[in-house]
């Protein structure tokens, strides 16, 4: 509890907050940065397995994971989870509600995280006065675009062994933008989770996580991953590496 509170009366300073290229990347003069100071509130403490919106919720608010690690996921109708992505550090999350006004999906945090959380409707207001906050909000949500349209395309045309590959490999990307290793790292989600989000079943993917291991591709240890052979692991993904 102790350590709620501090953390709760810590003020984000988003122009000295090492993960500002991957937020809100470019253009800022430093009166911009201090009115962002002052819109971005109290940081926010997510314990694991705690919500950090639901289906359905009104949307008010954007969020900047600080630190630790996040799912979205929506509920088919026989209960069933389908996980639709993985959040990490540097990420924005809430996008999906700005058209809505609710969001369309679960956000848990898969380990105690960090998050900034900026109140919408204050920061539109800004960015009406700040032409450079709005096109950093544009490339953002393009971005988010982009992404699920590279999730759709893999997942319709690649086999079991080719979506766990690109899995790794993007992980291994993020951390690396992010200044960690990009050769070694801690899985946060369950193999089931994975499947989920790769559309695969557990048995396939515990199935293939060993065939990888087995051919030197990876070595694993519980949730770490090392990435042997990346390279192999590109070849695997042929033109759409």
């Amino acid at each position: 509890m102790k350590e709620d509170n501090i953390l709760n009366q810590l003020k984000v300073v988003c122009s000295l907050c090492s993960l500002r290229e991957l937020c809100l990347p470019i253009g800022f003069g430093p009166q911009e940065l201090e009115q962002l100071d002052a819109l971005a509130g109290s940081k926010k403490l997510v314990k694991r397995g705690e919500y950090l919106y639901r289906t359905g919720s009104p949307f008010s608010a954007i969020y900047a994971i600080r630190g630790g690690f996040f799912k979205t996921s929506v509920l088919h109708e026989d209960g069933r989870e389908h996980v639709t992505g993985f959040h990490m550090m540097g990420d924005i999350m809430g996008l999906d509600a700005i058209g809505s006004g609710a969001h369309v999906c679960d956000a848990v945090a898969l380990e105690t995280s960090e998050i900034c959380e900026i109140p919408f409707d204050r920061l539109s207001e800004l960015s009406m006065c700040m032409p450079v906050l709005q096109q950093n909000l544009h490339r953002i949500m393009s971005r988010e675009i982009a992404f699920d349209h590279e999730i759709m395309l893999m997942l319709g045309k690649m086999r079991a062994e080719e979506r766990l590959a690109a899995f790794l490999l993007n992980l291994s990307q993020r951390f690396s933008a992010r200044g960690y290793s990009a050769a070694s790292f801690q899985l946060r989600m369950t193999r089931e989770e994975i499947g989920s989000y790769l559309g695969l079943k557990l048995e396939t993917v515990s199935r293939t996580f060993s065939k990888f291991q087995d051919e030197g591709l990876i070595a694993v240890q519980k949730k770490f991953i090392e990435l042997k052979d990346a390279n192999a692991l590109k070849r695997l993904l042929g033109s759409l590496a």
